[in-house]
């Protein structure tokens, strides 16, 4: 099978280039999307070091069924509306968690648009229960 790669490679090597150059563009892309990702220990720390707060954008249903202790709850759909709430953190970095990752790059860049220092939880609250770290309800 490796070998049959290599050959596809070789035979379509401008096709091949062209892959890999988009692939490079996406990843730069997503990355740059709202700041830093971060694992549950840089999370911990920084938020144990009172430099983050945590924003947890999921729906209130997820929420009460599990959230990190001491985190903010604005759901997804209603950030703009509550925007406001954050104020008080501006001087902290907004560290923002959902289910999966798949949101958090989004609002972390509307927080960053309105001033904010932001950061997102890699993985979401998914990767958070992976490394077996408490919740509260």
């Amino acid at each position: 099978m490796f070998a049959n790669l290599i050959e596809f490679v070789i035979n379509h090597y401008v096709l091949s280039g062209l892959f890999v150059i988009l692939l490079v563009l996406l990843i730069v892309t997503e990355l740059r999307k709202g700041g830093q990702s971060l694992s549950s220990r840089e999370l911990t720390a920084l938020v144990n070091s009172d430099k983050g707060v945590v924003l947890d954008v999921r729906a209130q249903k997820d929420f009460s069924a599990g959230h990190i202790v001491d985190s903010l709850h604005i759901p997804y759909d209603k950030l703009k509306a509550r925007m406001a709430e954050l104020e008080k953190h501006r001087s902290k970095t907004i560290v923002v968690v959902d289910a999966l990752g798949q949101h958090a790059g989004s609002i972390a860049r509307e927080l960053k648009k309105a001033g904010y220092t932001t950061a997102k939880l890699s993985g979401g609250i998914a990767t958070w229960r992976g490394d077996n770290l408490p919740l509260v309800k």
